[in-house]
């Protein structure tokens, strides 16, 4: 009996910690001191380099773009600019995950600021707790500051305490900074799709994401500071030491290592051998990674940006503004939400592409979000539209656009998850239930195959080097129109983007961007996705070419347990949810 009441004294326990969380409250009156990005960026070591760069290749337009399709150029590109910056690093995410990959950028970071680099670190909330909290530690480095945007209050140690400390304000945890920056000195930044962790650069072992980044130089790249900006002076943005103590982070830390010494113990008694050893240093906030994991860490060398091929092209930035997200109670009321739509301002602004993209922008700037201004662009394809979106929710806006772009005869093609490739299985079923709909107004419709030799075969990049067997989960975000504007940025073509979320892209009018884009993404979906057709009335896969695999009536990979749950389940579930 002894042990019942033992068990019973820590339930109750952990209830009495649940309900000390469930009162717990935003601090009130945080001090937030303004700062912004380096005024301009003449007189740093990247400037010059950005400036040589265009003066060799005779551009003609100031800024230039260099699309990162793969895990060994997005993280080499991080990490040259880690290593490059003199004045300023600016990042700004979604999720930044306590592991291998990004232990290595963190301590590139670290390393920054010890140099007298100034560091300010904006992430959302949702994912900083447990293990991943680690990351905030950074907040007590000296020269870096660290931000979390719309918090939710509590204790970090699980997430489950802190949803329901935040049950009755359902939309904090629904509404969320989506955003993905990472500049440096104001002249050189990567956006795109990817968050920081090692899924995002093939180094997981289960699972890694396809995903697509592009590396900006020059002028937009003061854009993308000032949506930074923006973002980082508004009042949902907390000071990491306003909601975080020292001694919290430590008790979190401890918790990690004692799981990855009982982790690396279970191991080696199922090996009947000692645990692997780890290199000298701190304690990496990895759980117990492998030492393949810490090798591609350590290894992955940084992007020489000296002989980095440049597109240089006239683009703009599309930008929700951070009142897309309602502000807490009592607080200072900020501009109502709109879009944030920069211009081209390269010298050759007057040059008839140039000009065309200002009338993109112009109609963009119409719309209330950054999903919508690109329904808005859809409005002027003419002839052909690709579509790269994990989750593709389309709301009664997007099929819309997609009926009037089909009724001009435009060849629409959409690459997005299958049920077996999807990370949010609940997501799919908001695609499965307008998917005949879709395919009956003529839009073709592609889905990732989930298991794949490398996350290479599926995106025809080359050289990803991901760890040996791995499933594979589309997370890139793009759109190619008429094969000469292309689209990176961070938004889904779903509700979610849409309505709740903040979503930051680019837009760059270039017919040699979008052709290798394109060349990707056609590539992507012939040999590494499975093509969804009506055949009678009902739904067929057909297999991607070179595979092997026979073609299939059911959704491919899925476990009928699965399929059943999502047909349950899935109906209750509204589509802006998803």
């Amino acid at each position: 009996m002894s042990s019942f009441y033992a068990l019973f004294g820590r339930t109750i326990a952990l209830l009495v910690l649940v309900l000390q969380g469930a009162c717990a409250q935003l601090p009130e009156h945080v001090d937030r001191p303004v700062s912004t990005a380096l005024p301009s960026p003449n007189g740093t070591a990247l400037e010059a380099l950005v400036q040589q760069r265009r003066k060799a290749d005779g551009a003609r337009f100031e800024s230039g773009f260099l699309l990162l399709a793969g895990p060994p150029a997005a993280y080499g590109s991080r990490l040259a600019l880690i290593e490059g910056a003199q004045k300023a690093l600016d990042l700004q995410y979604y999720a930044i995950h306590a592991d291998a990959s990004t232990g290595r950028l963190v301590r590139g970071i670290r390393a920054a600021a010890e140099r007298g680099v100034r560091v300010r670190i904006l992430l959302d909330d949702l994912h900083s707790t447990g293990r991943d909290a680690l990351v905030l530690g950074l907040a007590f480095v000296p020269n870096i500051e660290m931000r979390l945007f719309n918090p939710l209050a509590g204790a970090r140690g699980t997430s489950l305490a802190r949803v329901l400390n935040s049950i009755g304000d359902a939309s904090r945890i629904q509404q969320r900074m989506h955003n993905k920056l990472f500049l440096a000195d104001n002249v050189l930044g990567v956006t795109g799709g990817r968050n920081l962790g090692d899924a995002y650069f093939g180094n997981a072992l289960k699972g890694n994401y396809i995903d697509v980044d592009i590396l900006a130089a020059g002028p937009i790249v003061q854009d993308l500071s000032r949506s930074f900006d923006s973002y980082w002076n508004n009042e949902r943005a907390y000071p990491v030491q306003s909601l975080v103590k020292r001694s919290e982070l430590e008790a979190i830390r401890e918790r990690a290592r004692q799981a990855d010494r009982e982790l690396a113990d279970e191991s080696a008694r199922a090996q009947n051998s000692p645990p692997p050893a780890t290199p000298a240093g701190e304690p990496k906030p990895g759980a117990a990674p492998t030492p393949a994991q810490l090798a591609r860490a350590w290894d992955e060398k940084p992007m020489d940006l000296r002989t980095a091929r440049f597109v240089w092209a006239p683009a703009v930035m599309l930008a929700d503004q951070p009142g897309k997200i309602p502000a807490d109670k009592g607080a200072e009321k900020t501009r109502a939400p709109g879009l944030v739509v920069s211009q081209p301002g390269d010298a050759a602004s007057s040059s008839r592409r140039a000009a065309a993209l200002e009338a993109s922008s112009d109609l963009a700037a119409g719309s209330d979000t950054v999903v919508e201004g690109l329904l808005q662009l859809i409005g002027q394809a003419r002839s052909d539209l690709l579509v790269i979106s994990p989750y593709f929710v389309p709301g009664p806006d997007m099929k819309q656009a997609f009926a009037a772009a089909r009724g001009r005869g435009v060849r629409i093609r959409v690459l997005t998850n299958s049920l077996s490739s999807n990370d949010a299985p609940v997501a799919h079923v908001g695609y499965a239930r307008h998917r005949e709909d879709l395919l009956k107004m003529g839009v073709e419709l592609y889905e990732l195959r989930s298991e794949q030799a490398s996350v290479s075969n599926a995106f025809g990049s080359s050289g990803s080097g991901s760890l040996g067997e791995s499933r594979s989960m589309l997370h890139s975000k793009v759109l190619v129109l008429d094969g000469r504007l292309l689209v990176v940025g961070s938004m889904n073509l779903d509700l979610r983007s849409q309505l709740q979320n903040t979503e930051i892209a680019l837009l760059v009018r270039s017919a040699e961007l979008s052709r290798a884009a394109s060349a990707q993404i056609e590539r992507g979906m012939r040999e590494g996705s499975w093509r969804v057709e009506l055949d009678g009335g009902s739904l067929v896969w057909r297999a991607p070419e070179g595979s092997g695999l026979k073609d299939t009536s059911t959704e491919p990979d899925a476990s009928l347990t699965l399929r059943l749950l999502l047909r349950l389940f899935g109906p209750l579930a509204p589509d802006q949810l998803l």
